[in-house]
């Protein structure tokens, strides 16, 4: 048998960090994944939305270093838990249990959240040797070109 997940998204509200009753940190966080399959007359998009757990010290890194928006990709194993709620009604929760979150994007490249876009700071390549002050000189139809 295989149980085994993949998935890259955005956090649609910062990780919360609890500890269990031995004292182990587990954080949470929803994972806002794009379907492939498009819905809809239009061929809208439509998006999934995935609770995620993660154990261990990595859940303080992950609660120290991503915020609501970040991409992040986890790999893991799907879960189902049972509880009954205070009104006497049995839950059932199915969520992912990480095994690893990768923080997808640099650190501080996050824009403020208001606009929700997103800067990098890059500069510009210094040409070696020759400079190329125009664009004159490069031939787009040059087969040179890999495609």
């Amino acid at each position: 048998m295989l149980n085994s997940v993949v998935l890259v998204g955005r956090l649609t509200r910062d990780p919360e960090l609890r500890s269990t009753t031995n004292g182990t940190p587990v954080v949470s966080f929803t994972l806002a994944c794009d379907d492939s399959f498009r819905r809809g007359p239009n061929g809208e998009k439509s998006t999934v939305f995935m609770n995620c757990s993660l154990f261990g010290n990595r859940a303080d890194n992950v609660s120290k270093f991503v915020r609501k928006g970040s991409l992040v990709g986890v790999t893991g194993h799907l879960t189902q838990r049972k509880y009954t709620n205070k009104a006497g009604v049995e839950i059932t929760v199915t969520e992912i249990r990480c095994d690893n979150v990768e923080f997808m994007e640099p650190k501080g490249s996050r824009a403020p959240a208001s606009d929700n876009a997103f800067t990098q700071n890059v500069s510009e390549p210094q040409p070696q040797g020759g400079s190329l002050d125009s664009l004159d000189e490069f031939d787009p139809s040059s087969e040179d070109l890999p495609f």
